[in-house]
């Protein structure tokens, strides 16, 4: 640093232009101290100058190449910046990175940058920062004495041991055995150590003395988002230094060294570079787990590795694993993990700098992986007894809660009925356990292999093959394949043994979240009650996400982007979205904020009490016309609190008044409390909603209480039934006037009168009113006013003498109330009185014999006749129909008599149903006429006689079955439809006749 600063310029950038020149500098480093493309000069104080000042102090003193704490300090920085100046920023092979993953590689090039230059500052100030990258010239590399070098070999010698017992062990627990590399899959099965590591939980006492934790990075992103690929992608930036990976799977390593080779770094890839011995041309890729870290880490050298990349890095927060990565603090580590928790550790613990962050959100709208929809389904048996021991259940006791024959069958036809033979992997409690479950599967036709670590490599080998073919497509296991098992084809994840580890979890869900061009998205079925909120033991998928709602079927992840190929179909849902949904979350506001959110399609039924009623307030104020039919089935299945509740709520607030006079309707024939009757009194009296709405208000609250309605006392009822009465004082003012002569001066015979005169009109009135029938008595009562107190004592008197049957008195005032008005009738129709008498009702006029077959003619006929006259169209009665069979009504009486003792089948044929105006009626006689002449029919003279004589009706047609053929028109000139189905001859089209001057006209028929 300070040769750097002497270097510099008087402008404060650093002088590149001397012996040697930055072209050699850059030669001699192996990377590039300039971005490609980026010629400007370097400015002082940036990690760049020092990488410059540092590489020409190191060529001055005659160095060969980087010094290893160079290449440790300098070599990730210089091979980010080289990746990130790139357009398109891709692997050895060509791979071009994601958006993530670029986001990870500038994160923590953002994180070295500010680091180095943080400490710099601190150093010109002259304080000595405790993040201060340690004097790594000063560590022992390789230094070991004779009695060291005897126990490494007693290590190495009792690792081989471990490891043959370690697999014996993990076949016992159902991990295979490390023969299945050649198979290329990543098992989750725990190694040696690695459950020492985990399940070992105690902290440590004291004061951690920890320098290197200012060199400890971590990123998480989701599984099957590509964590490997942006491994490779650190693995590129060191180009100049060693590059350690840890895993903790022994076949992981295998899996680690294929995706490597496959990215063209395979000339890189060495056996671990331990104690002094020789470093590698090349600086080497080296691959190894957990479990070997723990026994070699004071054996690495350090020259050798300056990166540490820690795959799964949740499973690195073991006590034992720890304090072996802060033992080794010289290099620079990256943690990569889906999931930053294990039991009560947080992967920041060990890696405190946090350089990028990839949601599973953000990860399904970018459509890296799957999105999930979720299933739930109650499970056959309780694990409230079930233990929990190391952050998950007891597999002993969750086995034998489990494993019967009728669950095991039962799962087997569920999976079956649901997803068919589609792809799917199923989580057992044990190998036992799912050696049963498969088998019942295979017994209801489902293709379904059990694999566990008793299964023969070979025959595990070729079962994951099978699977991978599609000769199996139900896979049941117990723990086998959580982690690190890749099969995009997998759909279905079925949790038929629950976990209360949401580590565990987050590993099983992630083998369903790999891309498929035949997925449409993941299904996760959980095993737990509908309506269990995230504080229920067991682990669900709402809440692992930490999502408010379930729906059944419905995607718990958010909606991908739609990509639309035209040479592939989209693949269809899996399973289909239920019309309801029930809120899971266990924050009270969160909670209220979906139902208030959803009131249409939320489960009412599954909430509780509080809850319906805080429904029934929403549902209530929001509601409308069209949601009555549904409401009425939801308000039948709750209880009658929260029924009640949405009445009240509804007549109170609602905005549609029809709904209002419903729901206090429904509230007063609900059978309400003394208190609530008494609120909706009050509610009719007063509130401004129910202005409009007083009278029926309060007559539907007394007819409701003349019916037995309200549980309160008699002085309840009659109290009401007077307040009510006066609600309607119009009405009831109405109803005394039109039966009492006189009521109206009756009614105002006390205004303005007191002292004994009010008292004498007061008895007189109550005499009156007591002459009266109930109805009409009451009704005086309750509109007669006064202010003397004499005289109203005097009226109180009565009423209480009229109140002996408070509910006959309730029944009798709202009686007084007239219903509403409803639809406006049609006008009066233009037949007489003497052909309407004697005639079917409306309804029976228009019916044809084959009314079906009519249906289509009927409804072009109605819809030309509105548009043609809609006054026409208006004055007739319901049902009627306008046929060319029309009864002609005569004048004189004997005609309406003749029509009206026709048959009555007859008449409700030939009845009048259209009133026609006079200028029609005299455009068809005058049409009538043109037409007969155009026949060659002589007109005669029109006499008296012939005008006053009506011409007999023709013989009507019949049908081959015996009925009368009715023949209706549509238009003057187009064809028409019979009721036999056989469409009349068309019209001829009559031709108008010279008019001829008759002696005398003739005057219309009357209709």
């Amino acid at each position: 640093m300070r040769e750097a600063e002497s270097s510099a310029t008087p402008t404060g950038f650093v002088d590149t232009a001397g012996d040697p020149p930055l072209d050699d500098v850059e030669r001699w480093i192996g990377e590039r101290i300039h971005a490609p493309g980026d010629e400007g000069p370097i400015r002082t104080g940036t990690l760049w100058a020092g990488a410059y000042a540092d590489a020409v102090r190191e060529l001055a003193d005659g160095l060969p190449s980087p010094s290893p704490e160079y290449r440790r300090r300098y070599a990730l920085p210089l091979g980010l910046q080289r990746m990130l100046a790139e357009d398109e920023p891709h692997l050895q092979s060509g791979l071009a990175l994601r958006p993530h993953q670029v986001d990870a590689l500038a994160g923590m090039l953002a994180a070295l940058v500010g680091d180095y230059e943080r400490i710099a500052e601190a150093e010109d100030e002259g304080e000595e920062a405790e993040a201060r990258i340690a004097d790594e010239s000063t560590a022992v590399v390789g230094e070991s004495d004779a009695a060291d070098d005897e126990d490494d070999e007693d290590d190495v010698d009792d690792e081989d041991n471990e490891d043959e017992e370690g697999a014996d062990a993990d076949a016992e627990r159902g991990a295979p055995a490390s023969a299945l590399g050649s198979a290329h899959i990543d098992l989750a099965v725990p190694d040696e150590g690695d459950e020492e590591d985990e399940d070992d939980d105690e902290d440590a006492t004291g004061e951690i003395d920890d320098p290197g934790a200012a060199r400890r990075y971590r990123f998480k992103h989701p599984t099957a988002s590509g964590k490997t690929v942006a491994a490779a992608a650190f693995v590129d930036a060191s180009r100049i230094t060693g590059v350690l990976i840890l895993t903790h799977r022994r076949l992981l390593v295998d899996q680690f060294r294929r995706d490597l080779t496959e990215q063209g770094y395979a000339h890189r890839i060495k056996d671990p570079v331990l104690g002094k011995a020789k470093a590698p041309a090349v600086p080497p890729i080296s691959i190894e787990t957990y479990a070997w870290f723990i026994k070699n880490a004071d054996r690495l050298n350090r020259d050798v590795y300056g990166v540490i990349l820690c795959d799964e890095a949740h499973t690195a927060l073991g006590d034992r694993t720890s304090a072996a990565i802060r033992r080794v603090d010289t290099p620079t580590y990256i943690g990569m993990t889906a999931t930053d928790q294990l039991l009560q550790k947080h992967v920041g613990d060990v890696f405190p700098a946090e350089i990028a962050d990839f949601p599973l959100a953000e990860a399904v709208l970018s459509g890296v992986v799957a999105p999930l929809r979720a299933v739930r389904v109650p499970p056959g048996a309780s694990l409230k007894r079930v233990r929990i021991v190391g952050g998950d259940y007891d597999q002993a006791e969750l086995a034998e809660a489990l494993d019967h024959d009728a669950v095991n069958m039962a799962a087997a036809m569920y999976y079956l009925d649901m997803f068919g033979q589609r792809p799917g992997i199923v989580y057992a409690a044990g190998v036992d356990h799912a050696g049963r479950v498969a088998a019942a599967m295979r017994a209801v036709g489902l293709k379904a292999a059990a694999v566990s670590g008793r299964t023969p490599p070979r025959e595990l080998a070729e079962t994951l093959a099978g699977y991978e073919r599609g000769e199996v497509n139900v896979l049941v296991n117990a723990q086998l394949l959580a982690e690190g098992w890749n099969a995009p084809r997998a759909t279905v994840c079925m949790h038929l043994a629950p976990t209360a580890s949401r580590r565990v979890y987050q590993q099983r869900v992630g083998r369903v979240m790999r891309l498929h061009r035949r997925k449409e998205a993941g299904v996760v079925v959980d095993f737990a009650e509908a309506a269990a909120p995230h504080t229920d033991r067991t682990i669900t998928l709402h809440s692992l996400l930490d999502v408010d709602v379930f729906q059944p079927g419905a995607l718990v992840t958010p909606r991908p982007p739609r990509v639309r190929r035209r040479w592939r179909r989209l693949p269809k849902a899996l399973v289909r979205e239920a019309p309801w949904l029930v809120p899971v979350t266990p924050d009270p506001a969160r909670r209220a904020l979906v139902i208030r959110d959803n009131w249409k399609t939320v489960a009412v039924d599954r909430l509780p009490l509080d809850e319906q009623e805080l429904w029934a307030e929403h549902a209530a104020e929001r509601a409308q016309p069209k949601d009555l039919e549904k409401l009425a089935r939801v308000l039948v299945a709750v209880p009658r609190e929260a029924r009640l509740r949405f009445f009240a709520k509804c007549a109170a607030e609602n905005r549609h008044r029809q709904l209002r006079l419903e729901a206090l309707r429904d509230l007063a024939q609900s059978g309400p409390g003394t208190n609530l009757f008494e609120q909706a009194v009050r509610l009719v009296e007063r509130a401004p909603t129910w202005r409009q709405d007083r009278q029926q208000g309060a007559r539907t609250l007394l007819l409701a209480l003349g019916d037995g309605y309200g549980e309160a006392s008699d002085h309840y009822v009659s109290a009401w039934a007077w307040r009510l009465a006066a609600a309607s004082h119009d009405a009831q003012h109405r109803r005394v006037a039109a039966v009492v002569d006189g009521g109206r001066d009756l009614v105002r015979s006390l205004a303005g009168k007191g002292g004994e005169e009010a008292r004498r009109q007061a008895l007189e009135v109550v005499r009156i009113a007591e002459e009266q029938p109930l109805d009409v008595g009451a009704a005086i009562l309750a509109c007669v006013r006064t202010s003397d107190m004499g005289a109203e004592r005097v009226l109180e008197d009565a009423r209480i003498r009229m109140s002996a049957d408070p509910r006959a008195l309730a029944a009798a005032l709202g009686s007084n109330v007239p219903l509403p008005k409803g639809i406006k009738r049609p006008g009066r129709s233009r037949l007489s009185a003497a052909q309407l008498k004697g005639a079917q009702p409306p309804s029976a006029v228009g019916a044809l014999p084959n009314e079906a077959a009519h249906e289509e003619p009927k409804k072009r006929r109605r819809r030309r006749k509105r548009k043609r006259g809609g006054d026409e169209a208006a004055a007739q009665p319901d049902g009627a129909e306008t046929t060319a069979v029309e009864a002609r009504a005569d004048e004189g009486a004997a005609a309406d008599g003749a029509a009206a003792a026709e048959p009555a089948e007859d008449a409700g044929v030939e009845a009048v149903v259209a009133a026609e105006r006079p200028a029609r009626r005299r455009r068809r006689a005058r049409a009538e006429q043109a037409a007969d002449a155009a026949a060659g029919e002589a007109p005669a003279p029109p006499d008296a006689e012939a005008v006053a004589q009506p011409a007999p009706d023709p013989e009507p047609e019949r049908a081959a079955d015996g009925r009368r053929r009715v023949v209706i028109e549509d238009e003057p000139d187009a064809g028409a439809f019979s009721s036999d189905g056989l469409a009349a001859a068309p019209k001829r089209r009559r031709r108008a006749r010279p008019a001829a001057a008759p002696a005398e006209p003739a005057e219309p028929a009357e209709w």
